[in-house]
């Protein structure tokens, strides 16, 4: 109960905190810089409703300052000898493979009892999360920090969240968010005439895409290695030769490409519970973007027609939908 107590508090302080963006626009103590960002979110939004078919809805109409870095942290965990998160379980969305809280002292403290019970964590603050249209959300403070095609990426994210997310099945909700995310920021860059920006924001898709590659690729020899033994000294082996293995491709790359990305990754003490995080929002992406070209001709009205047929069947259906690419 407690951590419902947490949620519903973080939850009634964004409410709280949100103004009206117009207002805000047509106020002239709003600082420029503040109006500038607003501006862009506002074309943003209108761009997802117009060009990408996405819910117009009361989302991204209003700002919020919460006055920290990060609206809230997400705890992720899993076995010291498994790819698979642990989830938890939540009346709205279903199981999911993270535990989010507003305070990062209190995700600190469950990371700690996660560790202390035998389990890999790690510790995320999320830019943004999204209510599935239960509330109009609000940009926020911490999400103007970004550049332009970030920002329009986490904006297409969560409002593709609100077209569509079914409950308990993270992996097929977050790739189909993560690719319609990108679709459509590449669609604004261009729409925009940002060529120079648009040309910067492939450049650094391609170079995330062999990131990507490089560590689900790691995953999955993990995961094979961890089912094929069930010796504790074997199994340590194993993990240790793995990411041994992994940062030495993480250094090869880096001495490759100039990467704020590659970078962060280097920072951490990757463990199993960041693998398996992206692995949640990466994993699926191809699927989709497998069937949006052969299937769909890159019309993304067929492609929302397609993630609400199989949103409507069993998960084994999304399951083999998203396995198809591999």
């Amino acid at each position: 109960m407690a951590w419902y107590g947490q949620a519903a508090r973080g939850q009634i302080e964004v409410l709280t905190k949100r103004e009206d963006i117009a207002q805000l626009l047509a106020d002239p103590a709003t600082p420029p810089a503040l109006a500038e960002r607003l501006r862009t979110v506002l074309d943003i939004r209108d761009f997802a409703t117009r060009e990408l078919g996405l819910p117009d809805s009361g989302s991204y109409t209003l700002y919020a300052d919460l006055g920290r870095r990060a609206p809230l942290w997400n705890v992720v965990a899993a076995p010291r000898h498994s790819v698979r998160p642990r989830t938890w379980c939540y009346p709205l969305v279903g199981c999911v493979a993270y535990r989010g809280f507003f305070r990062h002292r209190q995700a600190a403290e469950l990371a700690a009892r996660l560790e202390a019970g035998g389990f890999d964590v790690a510790v995320y603050p999320a830019t943004a999360y999204s209510t599935l249209g239960w509330f109009a959300d609000p940009v926020l403070e911490s999400m103007l920090a970004l550049p332009d095609p970030a920002l329009a990426e986490l904006i297409f994210h969560e409002l593709a969240h609100e077209l569509l997310y079914v409950r308990g099945d993270a992996a097929f909700s977050e790739a189909f968010a993560t690719f319609v995310a990108r679709v459509g920021t590449r669609r604004w860059l261009a729409h925009r005439g940002a060529d120079e920006g648009l040309q910067r924001w492939q450049t650094d898709q391609r170079l995330n895409r062999q990131l990507n590659e490089l560590l689900l690729a790691a995953r999955q020899r993990l995961a094979d290695g961890y089912a094929g033994t069930t010796d504790r000294e074997r199994l340590a082996r194993i993990k240790r030769r793995e990411f041994e293995r992994l940062d030495a491709r993480l250094s090869e790359l880096a001495r490759r490409h100039d990467s704020a990305r590659i970078r962060a990754w280097q920072a951490r003490d990757i463990n199993n519970a960041h693998l398996a995080m992206l692995a949640t929002y990466e994993s699926g992406v191809a699927a989709f973007q497998s069937h949006f070209q052969t299937e769909c001709y890159a019309h993304l009205s067929c492609l929302y027609a397609h993630a609400r047929y199989l949103a409507r069947g069993d998960s084994s259906r999304r399951a083999e939908f998203l396995g198809a690419s591999h």
